[in-house]
């Protein structure tokens, strides 16, 4: 009995799926279909009135997307000016065998 629950179970289960993965492919058929027509009247409104059918592009200036990018880098990342360092000690380092040993 306990096998025939494990069954019908999985029976269930996938059909919720495939019932699921159709209702899925019908919403986009019908969002492409949506589209498909909104271009077609469009081109054919075009047609209609004389002008030339021009296709919808997205229109990007690459010259500015590069600008921001490298003023971005160029202030590391961030919008407001880096802050002055005021107070900063500055060590000579003469011999390196003597650094080398104080690290060991």
């Amino acid at each position: 009995m306990n096998d025939f629950f494990k069954q019908v179970t999985s029976w269930v289960v996938r059909l919720g799926m495939l019932l699921a993965a159709l209702i899925f492919m019908a919403s986009l058929l019908f969002a492409a279909g949506l589209l498909l027509a909104l271009w077609l009247m469009r081109a054919l409104w075009a047609k209609l009135s004389g002008r030339p059918v021009q296709p919808w592009v997205f229109k990007m200036h690459r010259a500015d997307m590069w600008q921001r990018a490298y003023r971005g880098a160029a202030q590391g990342g961030r919008d407001k000016a880096p802050m002055d360092v005021i107070d900063a000690e500055v060590k000579d380092i003469t011999d390196v065998t003597d650094v080398q040993e104080k690290r060991s």
